[in-house]
């Protein structure tokens, strides 16, 4: 039996389990390049959609990342973890889809952490059209379309048509007829810009259709990033460069910083290891995790609500609803502040 467990390789061969192996521990964390502060476009990122799968296929985890657990103890084998910003499946305006995914082997006894950096996963084209081919064409109709799926793109759209990676075609239907005008292959984070224009000759409308690809490829993977300023380092010197709750305590010491993370709970007094989360009665402070379902005290960090705005502003007592929601604190991290890491003097918040 021990010869045929060392030779175990493919995933499909840790779908079994042996009583006797111990098991492992399996955390995931969204890294710091990762979208942030919902938009029309983006959710908030405690809504991204994540799944855990064992070697066999079988769901363990599907749901929210922000209620997602903190860990799951798994049986040693291989793993595929993915998140995505939200369901993507036809062309559509406004929908960039961010993700990623990762095959992971857990071994007995092993506390292993997934690191999820999400980039753009689906495409994009946006058209320029030129005001002659609105002369031209008065009545034509532009269609982006992708495996057999149309979708309209009117004369006064702004928005990107974002689409799944591969063949994209534009299409004009123009008096009942129908012309392809172009097809392209699109690579995933591609944003196309597709120049239109129909100059007409001799002052006579339906000109011809004249088509020029911008060469120039559009990456998006950085569109939205916490924090980023083009160099990928958050030092905390704005709540734009937010240092993220699981990065706090390597700043231990540091003034005057920025932090960001979800508010989970309060009361940090009470006895037991997990922070309190309803029936709130101290409004001096306050607890802030990676994620939403994050209650285990050692994994937050508390938060001091000075008398104040600060205070009138995030205290649960007041605020109930504010559990699970994101927030920007500045202050001072300390090493230790009810028995876990804290920021004290809080001076600045921003709520997204």
């Amino acid at each position: 039996m021990l010869p045929l467990i060392a030779g175990l390789t493919a995933c499909d061969d840790f779908a079994f389990r042996h009583d006797w192996q111990e098991q492992g521990e399996l955390r995931w964390v969204l890294d710091g390049t990762f979208p942030t502060k919902a938009t029309a476009e983006i959710p908030d990122t405690n809504d991204f959609i994540l799944t855990i799968r064992d070697g066999g296929g079988a769901l363990l985890y599907e749901g929210s990342y922000g209620d997602s657990p903190q860990y799951l103890k798994v049986d040693p084998g291989c793993y595929t973890i993915g998140i995505v910003s939200l369901p993507f499946s036809s062309p559509a305006f406004a929908r960039p889809q961010y993700g990623d995914e990762q095959v992971v082997v857990v071994s007995a006894g092993q506390n292993l952490v997934v690191h999820l950096q999400c980039t753009l996963r689906n495409a994009g084209i946006r058209l320029r059209i030129a005001p002659d081919f609105l002369t031209s064409f008065p009545d034509g109709v532009l269609f982006v379309q992708q495996r057999g799926v149309k979708l309209k793109y009117t004369y006064t759209e702004k928005r990107i048509a974002y689409m799944r990676p591969g063949e994209v075609s534009l299409v004009l239907y123009n008096n009942v007829q129908e012309q392809t005008l172009f097809t392209r292959q699109l690579e995933a984070r591609e944003i196309l810009t597709v120049n239109l224009s129909a100059p007409a000759a001799d002052g006579i409308s339906g000109g011809q259709v004249q088509v020029a690809v911008d060469t120039t490829k559009i990456w998006s993977d950085e569109d939205y990033v916490i924090g980023d300023d083009g160099s990928g380092k958050n030092d905390g010197s704005s709540w734009e460069k937010a240092i993220a709750v699981g990065e706090a305590y390597a700043h231990t010491g540091k003034q005057g910083v920025w932090l960001y993370g979800y508010i989970v709970g309060g009361d940090l007094t009470s006895a037991g290891k997990t922070v309190k989360t309803d029936g709130i009665v101290k409004d001096t402070h306050i607890a802030l995790a990676e994620r939403s379902s994050v209650t285990e005290k050692q994994a937050c960090v508390a938060v001091e609500l000075p008398k104040g705005s600060v205070r009138d502003a995030l205290n649960l007592v007041t605020h109930p609803e504010l559990r699970g929601h994101r927030v920007y604190v500045k202050g001072n991290i300390e090493e230790r502040y009810f028995g876990t890491t804290g920021l004290k003097g809080t001076s600045e918040y921003k709520q997204p």
